[in-house]
């Protein structure tokens, strides 16, 4: 069984990275309240990581968040990414995922949040429970996740469930390392070995959350405590949503998912996380 997490907070500082576009804007300031709401832990900077637009910029601003080009992290841009067919574009997707593995070297505190730019979280979060990482995971997944998983590190994933949840607490060190390995297994820059393993003819191919939750699962199972998600996807607009609507949710899920992005849509007949 796993650990029982003692106390409401976390003395542990972190930072929190947020991958946003334009169509966020409207989620966004809802998205960076919760957390600071939220997030039992002292926060350092929030990062938007963000095509360079004007009201993207403004919004930090006014939110007291760091803004970062999202071309200048990278030395390849979403244009440089060709990840679709005929029937899905999921260039800007992938994209995002190498943003958000390229957070250690953005971030300033040791340990950072990243957090969709659609998902609000409405119960209190821990992240961190004596020396184990706290991670809030799902029940289903992608097949494909795990084949590049495999392509990319040589062995299996061991993880006994999913860390697909739209949010995770990443421990710089550990990304760093991780990405070490990658590049080290296949002798090229980590992201070109991503982009090389992964399938593309899948419209779900690689997972940047179940690659780092696995890797480090794989070597320290007894160092994470695994919690489920209870996370609740909205077909509806956040501002339709009311504090008191947002409060009975709150007694079931600990948050909930703007799924109204286009190639952000999940299969039909899936369940709450």
């Amino acid at each position: 069984m796993p650990p029982v997490i003692k106390g409401q907070s976390s003395r542990k500082r972190i930072d929190i990275l947020i991958p946003a576009i334009e169509k966020d804007l409207e989620t966004l300031p809802y998205v960076i309240d919760a957390a600071r709401k939220q997030v039992k832990h002292p926060i350092g900077q929030i990062l938007i990581v963000a095509p360079k637009r004007k009201k993207m910029i403004e919004l930090c601003r006014r939110k007291n968040c760091r803004f970062v080009d999202e071309n200048t992290v990278l030395p390849i841009t979403k244009k440089d990414i060709h990840y679709g067919t005929k029937k899905w574009e999921r260039s800007g997707w992938l994209f995002q995922q190498l943003l958000k593995m390229s957070g250690d070297t953005l971030c300033s505190s040791d340990y950072f949040l990243v957090i969709d730019a659609d998902t609000v979280l409405i119960r209190p979060h821990v992240f961190k429970a004596g020396n184990k990482t706290v991670f809030y995971c799902r029940n289903w997944s992608q097949p494909e996740y795990f084949k590049t998983y495999r392509r990319l590190l040589g062995k299996k994933a061991s993880a006994p469930t999913s860390f697909v949840t739209h949010y995770m607490l990443i421990n710089k060190a550990k990304l760093a390392q991780l990405k070490r390995k990658i590049s080290a297994n296949h002798q090229s820059s980590w992201y070109s070995a991503i982009l090389r393993k992964m399938d593309k003819s899948k419209q779900f191919a690689f997972s940047e959350f179940e690659t780092y939750g696995n890797f480090l699962y794989s070597n320290n199972p007894s160092g994470v405590v695994l919690k489920k998600a209870l996370n609740k996807g909205l077909n509806t607009n956040i501002g339709q949503v009311s504090k008191k609507k947002i409060k009975v949710l709150s007694q079931r899920y600990r948050s909930i998912s703007f799924h109204k992005r286009k190639g952000y849509v999940r299969k039909q007949g899936m369940k709450s996380q």
